[in-house]
């Protein structure tokens, strides 16, 4: 009796756990900034279920959920440039997949498809547009590379299913001779900037130099042209101490003044006191 009422308490809890089973398997939630593939039996259905919870026949439908959010791949590369340098570069990509596209990337790629496609679309782009431009091309026109790059990677991806939202290049190495000759280039362009720079600079010094003489001949003229006789006058009887000239000259000898003066007071002398004879 015992025996029977066990299983009558197994069937139900049996009967339960597999309806349990199949509410559970009849459920598929879509993780957000994703898309979810339908297959029945293996077979990809061309509709795709959007992010949220769905009813699924259960045992017959799979979904599997691609991701639809912006991916990085970042690539190294090996490349040639114009001038047959050989550049060393690391370029990144921000790509997605659009959600419209998922079913096809899923079907026709796999969900390996970064393996698959991209990292060969970037790697053939960057040997494509490095192969335009020279090495010091490549370093001075980094912008206009990097478009030509996401370009190039867009037009072979976008039949896939992808699209290309950004493209970085991350770093350039040239080769250590290379590198060497640009570094010895630079220099030379530094030296003869500042060479040109010192050259303007004298320039402009001699000019002031040239403009600083004309305006002190300019005031010596002025001046010049202001001075009189009476004037000289003046600034003598302005500036004179008082005193005589000690020596004077008659053009060709010059005579001392105390001298002079001595002798005239001793001629003086000699006429005002009389001779012994008289």
């Amino acid at each position: 009796m015992k025996h029977l009422n066990v299983k009558k308490m197994i069937i139900p809890v049996v009967v339960f756990l597999a309806v349990v089973v199949l509410g559970v398997s009849s459920l598929h939630a879509v993780p957000a900034g994703h898309t979810g593939v339908v297959t029945h039996f293996g077979a990809v259905d061309d509709t795709v279920l959007s992010e949220g919870l769905h009813f699924v026949t259960p045992f017959v439908t799979r979904v599997i959920d691609m991701n639809n959010q912006v991916t990085k791949a970042e690539v190294l590369s090996a490349s040639a440039s114009k001038d047959l340098q050989t550049v060393n570069s690391t370029v990144a990509l921000n790509y997605r997949i659009d959600a419209l596209s998922a079913a096809s990337v899923y079907k026709n790629i796999g969900v390996n498809y970064e393996n698959v496609v991209v990292i060969p679309a970037i790697q053939e782009a960057v040997k494509s547009v490095m192969a335009q431009y020279t090495a010091e091309e490549l370093i001075t026109m980094r912008q206009t590379v990097g478009a030509e790059m996401q370009e190039e990677i867009s037009s072979k991806l976008a039949p896939y299913g992808f699209s290309t939202q950004s493209v970085n290049i991350v770093d350039f190495q040239f080769s250590e001779e290379f590198n060497a000759a640009i570094e010895a280039k630079q220099t030379a362009q530094q030296n003869a900037l500042k060479a040109e720079q010192d050259l303007a600079r004298v320039k402009v010094e001699a000019e002031q130099k040239i403009a600083e003489a004309e305006a002190e001949a300019e005031s010596y003229r002025l001046k010049s042209q202001e001075i009189t006789d009476q004037m000289l006058k003046m600034e003598f009887i302005d500036k004179w101490d008082g005193k005589l000239p000690v020596v004077v000259s008659d053009g060709q000898s010059l005579f001392s003044i105390d001298s002079i003066l001595d002798s005239a007071a001793s001629s003086a002398g000699s006429a005002s006191t009389p001779s012994a004879a008289e």
